[in-house]
């Protein structure tokens, strides 16, 4: 080592240079040593960091990598919405570029996805997947096509005594605080020469008597809460409570409902959109969606 240091230093004195290409780079780095690094990132600084060589490309398609990012039920996710088929030929930035996509599963009512920065599991279910008293009278339900849903179809009520919509999930979620929300809007939203417009005619009984919001899960957390409903012509996230996953790899049984069951007046004119699962910390994102 000391005759190297010594001829390096000779060869400067005698005013001759290292060879740049003689020189370590960004390339020299083991592989190994990229990718160790690159699990302390978030997934779009990685993907950014891909584009740097060849090294670091190859690096970030790591499997370990990859497994890192994913939840700890990412196994129950993807088998659910991907098939076990599928899964065991994709590399584990596939399974993950796969799960931060809207993948629909149970007829196509519930949609679940990661999201892309976190990791952590985002649920939607559909009007359809809710069981609504009446739903199938159509003096007083019926599903109206729409663009404002993400499944292009609500659920709307014309007139009825006791309104109640309930429902039940059983699902794998990752270990965390998640909230429960409602998406609901008073009249009926539609397009006239382009512009938004809507028809609140039908709109009644929502200021008499607040709606009754309710959860409970299968480990026995409950949260009910009482809420007027509000802003005609405008999407709203109502929510219902909060739950907590303790147990990883460990599914929850979840029931929910929204009621207004006073017959003393009739209420109409609401459109039920979909229930809504995300990390706790998400929900405030709801009301700039």
């Amino acid at each position: 080592m000391g005759a190297g240091v010594s001829s390096t230093n000779k060869a400067e004195k005698e005013g001759g240079s290292i060879s740049p290409s003689s020189r370590p780079g960004l390339g020299d780095i083991p592989e190994s040593c990229i990718s160790s690094l690159l699990m302390n990132l978030d997934p779009p600084d990685i993907c950014k960091l891909a584009t740097v060589n060849r090294a670091f490309h190859r690096a970030s398609s790591a499997d370990f990598v990859w497994e890192s990012k994913l939840p700890q039920s990412y196994k129950f996710l993807a088998s659910k919405v991907l098939g076990e088929e599928n899964i065991a030929t994709m590399t584990k930035k596939e399974i993950y570029a796969k799960l931060c996509l809207p993948n629909r599963f149970d007829g196509g009512t519930k949609e679940v996805w990661l999201d892309k920065c976190s990791g952590q599991v985002c649920l939607l279910m559909s009007s359809k997947s809710l069981k609504i008293t009446g739903i199938d009278d159509r003096r007083y339900w019926n599903y109206i096509p729409t663009e404002e849903s993400r499944f292009n179809s609500v659920a709307y009520l014309q007139q009825m005594w006791s309104v109640e919509v309930v429902g039940e999930l059983e699902f794998e979620f990752p270990v965390g605080s998640y909230s429960f929300v409602f998406r609901l809007q008073l009249g009926k939203a539609s397009k006239r020469l382009g512009r938004r417009v809507c028809n609140a005619d039908q709109v009644h009984g929502w200021d008499i008597k607040p709606v009754r919001f309710q959860l409970s899960t299968s480990d026995g957390q409950r949260s009910l809460s009482e809420c007027y409903l509000r802003g005609p012509g405008e999407w709203v996230y109502y929510h219902v409570g909060d739950f907590v996953v303790e147990k990883p790899n460990t599914p929850t049984n979840i029931k929910f409902s929204l009621a207004q069951i006073d017959c003393t007046h009739t209420k109409g004119g609401l459109c039920v959109d979909s229930a809504i699962i995300c990390p706790t910390e998400f929900r405030e994102r709801l009301k700039e969606s």
